[in-house]
This record gives structure tokens, sequence and C-alpha cells, in this order.
């Protein structure tokens, strides 16, 4: 490995961008007064010249690295902080320095793992606190816990323990193990290993690296399978054979799939080839841990990566087939003329990218990945006209509530999501000049709470190279919001419903809460949304005392409960 400026001399500070100049930054302060030898000097412009010249560099008072791409930037300290004297990483966390004084107090030997290591090196935020323990890491957890007079959670059969010291920081303590999967089992035979043992179970060389936290190696790193080099190089290789760990533990395939989604890494071509192989072993996998690591996909920068890397090594057709039909492109030729549609798979995740630019929010992402997801269903050919996909976004609303109970999703997001899926369309409907208020009252009823991020998934939709088109359909979303703004304002929209209550209602006929109620209420929020009266109590009322015997007339009198 190659060796870096002494530890003792510089410090590696934060990137920092210059919006004037856009010059990504980074200073190397120095620590003492010692000037850089000049070997170390040699060294720093050895590692300019690796980077052809992108860098500029100099030696003042403090040693400026500047490039107009962040990325050589990154890449720049990234090396530096791999090269490291003697591979020791600086920790300055309190909760780990009473972690150290505790093990050393009661002689045990313990190693931060996996995340936080591979974290420090890519200057991400470290919030995985995962702890390898050798020796009784249930009676370390405990000690811990008792230090922070909280209760750890132990789960004995995986000497595992969850020791929860707030609601933003959890510590993970596990012995080192090794553990061994039968071929049709989800849970793994655990026994007693070595440190080594422990870090070969692991499933990437870049999460396969411990960093000693007692005080007489404190920072000192260990990293027996090239992780730091992976990092460099930015690639995911298994330590040990891929298909032995994929073998082990198949939800390590999806892994590699989110994990190059969220670091921007390659997955190597030994670790690709071991994925097609192998990738209908994901079937044993449950639906809980597959659903939470494709979550953390659509989490991450560009979903697409992810995304694609699933499709291309066939693990998405395992648990998630419908996205996977939405691939493909017909082609009709009539004479002289071509007719073919878009690819929609590849749409839907260039929607999903352009979400992602601008909101976090997970689950306007996942609707934007599947808001055409009922096109292959819907797909009609037209002489002469071409592909329709009609009723594809009614059809598609109806197929969440499915794949929610598939996914083990959060029900109470269905709702929101069925919603965006639905109405994606309706924004560009109403563009025309002489659209009626009643329409543009109905979108923003029906959208609700939702329309803001209605639009964003509609203009996200954009996805046309022609930027003449692009322009004319954003400014198209600007003037219906503009419309809807207004008439919510007008018309008192923002928290619509009927001004006549169902108590009311329920009152003034003699009947107790039935069907009839819910009936009465529509017909009264209909003739709001219609324009026929305001959205105001006083004629909403007379409406009401106007009409009640017309209605209950033509009501079933199944559904009308007389009051005793």
């Amino acid at each position: 490995m190659k060796k870096r400026i002494s530890k003792t001399s510089v410090e590696v500070a934060k990137v920092t961008i210059e919006p004037e100049t856009n010059v990504s930054r980074f200073v190397i302060r120095k620590l003492d007064n010692e000037d850089l030898k000049p070997q170390n000097k040699s060294e720093l412009l050895k590692n300019v010249n690796q980077e052809n010249n992108n860098l500029s560099i100099n030696f003042d008072s403090e040693i400026s690295v500047e490039s107009n791409d962040a990325k050589i930037v990154k890449r720049f300290i990234n090396r530096l902080k791999i090269n490291e004297l003697d591979n020791l990483i600086k920790i300055d966390d309190p909760i780990i320095s009473i972690i150290t004084q505790i093990a050393d107090n009661k002689g045990f030997e313990v190693y931060l793992v996996g995340g936080y290591v591979r974290d420090y090196y890519l200057d991400r935020n470290r919030t995985d606190l995962d702890f390898t323990v050798v020796g009784d890491a249930l009676a370390f957890a405990k000690l811990v816990a008792k230090e922070f007079k909280v209760k750890p959670v132990i789960f004995e059969r995986f000497t595992t323990a969850m020791v929860p010291i707030s609601q933003e920081a959890q510590l993970e303590f596990v012995g080192t193990r090794k553990e061994e999967y039968l071929p049709n089992s989800r849970k793994p035979i655990v026994t007693i290993g070595t440190l080594y043992d422990d870090l070969a179970r692991r499933d990437f060389t870049v999460n396969a690296m411990a960093v000693s936290i007692n005080a007489k190696t404190f920072g000192q790193v260990i990293d027996k399978f090239n992780g730091l080099e992976d990092i460099q190089k930015q690639i995911l290789r298994t330590p040990l054979d891929p298909e032995k760990t994929f073998e082990d533990d198949p939800l390590r395939m999806l892994r590699a799939a989110r994990f190059a989604s969220q670091l921007n890494f390659s997955i190597e071509d030994k670790t690709i080839e071991a994925i097609i192989k192998m990738y209908k072993r994901l079937k044993i996998i449950s639906q809980e841990r597959i659903s939470s690591e494709f979550f953390k996909i659509l989490e991450s920068p560009q979903p697409s990566v992810g995304i694609n890397i699933l499709s291309e090594t066939g693990l998405l057709s395992v648990f998630f087939p419908q996205l996977e039909k939405l691939k493909g492109v017909d082609i009709v030729k009539e004479g002289t003329t071509t007719y073919a549609h878009k690819d929609v798979f590849y749409h839907s995740l260039k929607v999903l990218d352009n979400i992602s630019k601008v909101t976090n929010n997970v689950w306007l992402r996942f609707a934007a990945l599947l808001h055409d997801i009922a096109k292959p269903q819907t797909k009609r050919f037209h002489p002469q006209s071409g592909w329709s996909f009609h009723g594809h976004e009614d059809i598609g609303a109806k197929m969440m509530a499915r794949l929610f109970r598939d996914f083990k999703l959060p029900l109470d997001k269905l709702e929101y999501v069925e919603k965006l899926v639905r109405l994606h369309q309706r924004p560009m409907m109403l563009v025309d000049e002489e659209i009626t208020d009643s329409a543009i009252r109905r979108l923003a009823v029906q959208a609700g709470d939702a329309l803001e991020d209605l639009f964003i998934l509609c203009k996200a939709d954009i996805t046309t190279k022609n930027p003449r088109l692009s322009v004319k359909y954003l400014e198209n979303y600007d003037s219906v919001a503009r419309k809807i703004i207004d008439v919510q304002e007008k018309d008192k929209l923002r928290e619509f419903q009927s001004p006549v209550r169902g108590e009311e209602i329920m009152e003034y006929c003699k009947i107790e809460p039935c069907k009839a109620v819910g009936i009465i209420k529509t017909n009264i929020e209909e003739a709001i949304l219609d324009g026929k009266i305001q959205n105001d109590y006083d004629e909403a009322k007379q409406f009401f005392v106007d009409n009640i015997n017309n209605w209950l007339a033509s009501l079933n009198p199944k559904d009308i409960r007389k009051s005793i």
C-alpha cells in the first residue's frame, strides 16, 4: 500500500464548492509548524499527475487542491485517506469513547465493523455503529446498556444484541461468528468463529473492514480482503467466492444492486456472473427483507442504477415481474409508415431519476416508478393512428392494493400512491384555455393534500429530448397550477367537504348512520364542484332543504335507516 503524508502533519478537510467559480476545493491543513518534507510534496504531486492534470495544487500556508470536477477532488481525497500511514483512522465520537472504556476495563476485544469504516473513507455520514466482539458479545452489550441506563434487545440464537441508547443511535453488538445457510433455509446456522471468520462472512469487501476501538490499537484498520483498494477502485466484490457468498445469503445479490446505486460503484464481472447464475435463489428470502432493500434503492441518488442491475441480472423478475413486463418496444409497419411506442420500462426509470433530483419522498418516488405500470394491459394498436394506452392510469391505481399486500408495505401509504397513479395525466388534460372551473375544482378536491406532489410527478414525467417541447410542457403545467390555486382560493377548497355535516343531515331527516347520509353529502359536494352553489354553509343548507325529498325518494329503501 502506498505511503501517504504523515498523519501527524496534515489533516484532510471537507470538500467545499465555490459557486462563483464552480470549483471544488479542499484544504490539507497543517497540524504543526513543520513544512512539508520534499518527499511528501512529491507524493502529492504524483497523485495530482494521476488525475491527468485536472487538479491544481499549491503549497502555501496550507495546501489547497482545486478542480472544476467535484468527482476528481473526491477521488483524490479518497486516495489520500486510503494511503494513510499505519492504516489508522480518526475516531472522535463520544459514544465510542465510552464503549472503549468499558471494553478496556472489562477486558473485551471490540471492533467497529462494516458501514462505519467504509463511510469514513467515502466521507459519508456515519450513522451505523455496528460492533464485533471477540468473546461474549451479549455480556458486553449488557454492560454497555447498563452504562447508558437502557434495556438491551437480545437475540440469543444469533449472538446479537441491540442497545437503543436514543432514537437516533442504536448500537448493535455481535460475537465473532461463522454463518451457514442450508439450501432452502432463510435462517443461518451460527457457530463461534474468529475475527477473520466474521469479516469473511460479510457481503462485500468494502463492508468487510474493521477498526479497533481498544485503547492500545485504537483506530487501527483490519482489512483482510483489500476493501480499501476496492473503495479506491469504486468496485463491489465479495470477500470469498461470490457463489459461496450468495449461497449463504441470497439477499446479498439485492444488496449489490443497492450499494451500486447508493455509492455509484460498479460490480466486478465475476460477482455479476454469479448473480446471473444464482438469481432464482432469491425466492427463499422473505418479502419484508426484499422490500427493505428495494426501497433503499429507491432512496438512492440515482435509483435507475440499482433497478437496471436488478433487471439485467434477473433479480427483478423474481420479485417484481409487473415492472419487468414494461420492457420492450412494439413496432408495426403500415406501408411506408412505422408505428412504435416508447420503452415504458426505461421511460419509468427516467421519470424516477427526474423526480429523485427534486424530492427525497420515497413514496412519491415509488409512485413515479409505477405511474405507467398498467400500460402492458391497456396497449392497443390503431391503424393509421398508432398505439394507445387508454385507461392505464385507473387500472394502475387499482393494482396498487395488490402490490402493497405482496410487498408487505404500510397500508397507510396506499391511498397516497393510488391517488398519484390515478391522477398523473389529469393536469395535462386541463391545459385548454376553455376548461371549466368545475374540472379544476374536481382535480383539486380529488388530489387533496397530494396536489403539489402530483405536479412534481407530472413535471418529472416530461422525458422528451426536444428542449422546445420540454419548455412548453412545463409552462402548461405551471398554467394549470395557477388556475387551481385561483379556484382553490376563490371557492375555499383546500379542506373541502360538504358544509352540511352528517350529524345535521341525520337530525333533519330523522335517520341513523347509514348509506343514505353519504349519498346526500356527495350530492351537496357535487353541486359545489359543478358550480351550482358556492362552497358556503347557507347556500349548501338551502340546496339540501330544497332537494332532500327528491333525494330520499330516489334512494333504495335498504340504504335508509329510520330513527326509532
